[in-house]
């Protein structure tokens, strides 16, 4: 088979633009809801209302192991289900309004309780919150899987999630600066009053990938048995591909959600010396490049995935992604705030490769499963992603209150100890840059080329035509 016909995609595979922007809004509620939380849940818990940092880093463990749990059964029951209306859409359409109101119930934390209540209070809306996401992002996920059969279209329906997303991905960098605006109390009460708009936006998006988007291989589905979770989760942790590509994608996952954090903590103790509002003010700018360099990144992603396949393009943005964030050890510098501007360049790049490549080539396994087993589990695949991703992004979330922990940082204090900001800068630079040149390593292994994909797709053609007659 020659290059060209390695990039043409047939007619028939080719979806309206439409049904790609609806898919788009959709992932803003994934792309969002979950980064806007992980990102000021330790503001809001830790420099906001006082808990300890261990304190914190449980209520961001349990909720990722409870996921551990719930993703598993919503990709079996996604995978199951025989709806009038689809296997996935139902899911998508009712945790679209559970997502958008546990995210509001989330912020409303009484600022006046103790730690244990105000720890109660948050983890049990943390694991609402989560369980609403699931319900909502394994389906959706599915969706997008499932949308098409060609290898390079399915990288542009991923591509459009990330290029909405990224667009979404302009407000979250301003919600903590909103909070601190001299109209709210404090930022506790700022941040009750963003939620609460945020959680109505998410619900928005949310309906309307429910309600614009349509599912593929719904008739075919019809009649294929209904499969078991351990059935079917066995399956998923025996392919070799899919494997590879977990590891990979997990390994970078809990490299920067150990450290997640602790960049909002360099700026505020570090380069503005305990100034909340000129580092708000720094993270709003630096969330706004990550957001226009992913928008921006999507196109020659696209580009260059057609001309030398998603598997090297990968490999090559990981790299990008190591070396950006070893750069911060330069780029941290108080007598120059701006210098964090370029590593957010090439970190935001490397993201929106990592999390458009990954489905994209995940939907190529889900195509040679099928040819083995017959059975299509686009469901269960991501939920067996999410379930290894969220156990590894619960420990190193608890590993990273430990971890600031042990820097002897202390939130009492408006100016923290050299000693402190030293090791926080350690860890938030050094264990991403690690496991990103890892992760790119195995990349190396990944088994399903273009060429095989393209043969799978063949030979399931086939397979399905002789069903039919």
């Amino acid at each position: 088979m020659s290059l060209a016909k390695h990039h043409v995609t047939a007619k028939e595979d080719k979806l309206q633009t439409s049904q790609k922007v609806g898919f788009g809004i959709g992932a803003i509620v994934s792309i969002i809801g979950v980064t806007a939380v992980a990102n000021l849940t330790m503001l809001f818990l830790n420099i906001g209302l006082k808990l300890n940092p261990i304190w914190v880093g449980v209520v961001m463990m349990l909720p990722r192991i409870w996921d551990a749990i719930t993703d598993p059964l919503i990709g079996m029951l996604s995978d199951n289900t025989r709806s009038r209306w689809g296997r996935r859409i139902p899911y998508v359409f009712v945790g679209a309004f559970l997502v958008g109101l546990m995210y509001a119930a989330l912020w409303m934390t009484p600022q006046t309780w103790g730690t244990v209540p105000t720890f109660i209070y948050f983890l049990v809306m943390s694991l609402a919150f989560y369980t609403a996401m699931t319900i909502y992002g394994i389906p959706h996920q599915a969706l997008g899987l499932e949308m098409t059969d060609d290898y390079h279209e399915r990288t542009r329906v991923f591509a459009y999630a990330s290029f909405f997303g990224n667009i979404a991905a302009l407000a979250p960098p301003a919600f903590y600066w909103l909070a601190n605006r001299s109209c709210f109390e404090n930022e506790v009460v700022g941040l009750k009053w963003v939620g609460t708009g945020v959680g109505f936006c998410l619900m928005l998006c949310g309906l309307t990938c429910a309600l614009v988007c349509k599912e593929g291989h719904f008739n075919q589905a019809k009649v294929m048995r209904k499969v078991t979770l351990r059935e079917s989760f066995a399956a998923t942790c025996k392919n070799r591909s899919f494997l590879l590509l977990l590891t990979m994608v997990v390994l970078v996952i809990v490299g920067f959600t150990m450290v997640g954090g602790f960049a909002n903590y360099i700026l505020i103790y570090f380069i503005y010396g305990g100034d909340k509002g000129a580092a708000s003010y720094l993270m709003m700018i630096n969330g706004w490049v990550w957001a226009l360099t992913g928008i921006m990144g999507v196109f020659p992603m696209t580009w260059l995935s057609t001309r030398i396949g998603k598997r090297k393009t990968l490999q090559i943005f990981l790299l990008m992604m190591a070396i950006g964030n070893l750069i911060k050890i330069w780029c941290y510098n108080p007598s120059m705030p701006y210098l964090t501007i370029v590593p957010t360049f090439l970190l935001s790049f490397g993201m929106v490769v990592l999390f458009s490549m990954f489905p994209a080539l995940l939907a190529d396994v889900c195509n040679e499963d099928e040819l083995i087993s017959g059975i299509r589990r686009e469901g269960m695949y991501s939920a067996s992603y999410g379930w290894w991703s969220k156990l590894g992004g619960s420990l190193a979330a608890l590993i990273a209150g430990v971890l600031l922990n042990a820097s002897k940082f202390d939130a009492n204090l408006d100016v923290q100890t050299a000693s402190s900001l030293f090791w926080i800068r350690f860890y938030e630079i050094g264990l991403p840059a690690l496991l990103c040149f890892v992760a790119a390593g195995l990349m190396l292994c990944y088994p399903l080329s273009e060429e095989r994909a393209y043969e799978v797709k063949t030979l399931l053609a086939a397979k399905r035509k002789e069903a039919e007659e």
